[in-house]
Formats: C-alpha cells, structure tokens, sequence
C-alpha cells in the first residue's frame, strides 16, 4: 500500500512537511534491495517506518505481512545504524548480553552466540573494554554484532561501512552474501556506489519523498536513449538532478 508520511512544521505545527509522498515497494526473501536517494530524500523516514520508530499519516507499513507496529516481528529484524549509541560505560560483552534481553533472547542463547559474533566482527579481543574506549570503526563493528544477535531474516544496513576499514568492509560484503545464500533479505542503505553495484539485486530510487525508480539494478543502469550501460553514479545523476 502506498505509504506517505507527513512532519509537522513551524512554531504551531500548523505547516506539513511530507517527507514521503505515496511509496510502495517490497523486499522479496533472499533480496539485497539498495535503497537510494541524494540527502533529505526520505531514506531515513522510510526506515524508521519500517522499524515502526514512526507511523505513517497514511497506508500501511508490512514486515513480514504484518503492521510494522507488531512486535513480534521485530524479533526477525536486525538493523545497523551508521551512528551506534551505545551505552559507553558497558563493555562489549555486556551490550550484547542487554540487547539480547531486550530481544526476549533465551540468556542461554545469548550467551552461546555473543563470543562467536565478537569474534566474527574482530572484537574478541576487546570484549571486556569499556565501549567509551572504542573508535568510530570499532562502534560500527560493535554495531554489526548487535544487529546480528537475533540472526534475523531482515538485515537493515543503514550506511554500515561508515567509519570501517578495508578489513571492515569485507566483512560487511561477507555479511550481505551469508545472509542473501540463508534466504534472508536486505535493506542496503547507502552513498558508497560501488557497494550497491556488488550487493543489490533490485534498487528503489528515492528523490524528494517520491519513488522516482524500483527495478533491477541492471535496468537503472541501461540507458534508456542508447541502450548503453552507465555507471551507477551517472544512472543516479539523472534522477537526482529532475
């Protein structure tokens, strides 16, 4: 259903700013569906519509056939924010042990899988620093291991490889693959083109609130007067310059 969401503006909150104008799109199972659009676009409000963080003014957001505002989905959602804010007087070990209860977690399973996930993401060695310690890269890392707790069926990657290494990048590209062979989707936000190239299979184009494209990638980059292949940012020029 198409979906519009609407903020409210000025000192009364009389004025509206819609920042989504009648979206609609679906993410099949084992998809990396890249979501762009140049800033203020409406990337941001779509997400937190989905994460049921905010409510549209009008339609209806689905996860997993269900109003976004059921919890019980929530539980098959993992979601990876590009600025992490963690608690920083917790050690790494301990976070993931608290977002594993805020998961409704079993303390078993979240005991069993927190020393693999730390290791998966380089931080074993760090698991019982304090998070105020940590760099930018290590939060993201930190970040990817939390989301990854629940191993949910829909990875959110909001801008994930902000802040990371090369080393960090290839395990997000490592991530998005394992996730893609189990079946499971993605929601790939990001600015980093050359990323969207090598993981989505399908992209939605988002400009001034509007879905301005959704299609396979290899459609956005054919030339519609030509029939050449462009690269990704000449493909997204087009669209962000209307």
């Amino acid at each position: 259903m198409e979906v519009v969401k609407d903020y409210p503006r000025g000192i009364l909150g009389l004025d509206r700013l819609r920042a989504v104008d009648q979206v609609s799109f679906r993410i099949e199972p084992g998809e990396v569906f890249g979501l762009l659009g140049p800033n203020r676009a409406g990337k941001t409000t779509l997400v937190k519509l989905l994460l049921a963080l905010c409510q549209p003014t009008q339609g209806q957001v689905l996860r997993f056939g269900q109003p976004s505002s059921n919890r019980d989905t929530l539980k098959q959602t993992g979601y990876v924010h590009e600025n992490q804010a963690f608690p920083r007087y917790l050690n790494a070990s301990a976070m993931l042990q608290f977002y594993g209860a805020l998961s409704l977690m079993r303390e078993e399973a979240v005991k069993a899988r927190v020393p693999k996930l730390l290791e998966r993401v380089g931080l074993a060695d760090r698991a019982a620093e304090p998070i105020s310690r940590f760099s930018k890269g290590m939060i993201q890392r930190l970040g990817i291991a939390q989301a990854m707790l629940n191993e949910p069926d829909l990875l959110v990657f909001d801008e994930p490889s902000e802040g990371l290494d090369l080393l960090g990048r290839d395990l997000v590209r490592d991530l998005v693959r394992e996730q893609k062979e189990r079946g499971k989707s993605v929601l790939f936000v990001s600015h980093v083109l050359d990323e969207v190239e090598k993981f989505c299979d399908r992209v939605g184009v988002i400009v001034a609130g509007k879905l301005a494209f959704v299609g396979k990638l290899g459609e956005l980059l054919k030339d519609g007067n030509t029939g050449a292949t462009r690269n990704l940012e000449s493909a997204l020029r087009g669209y962000y310059q209307v």
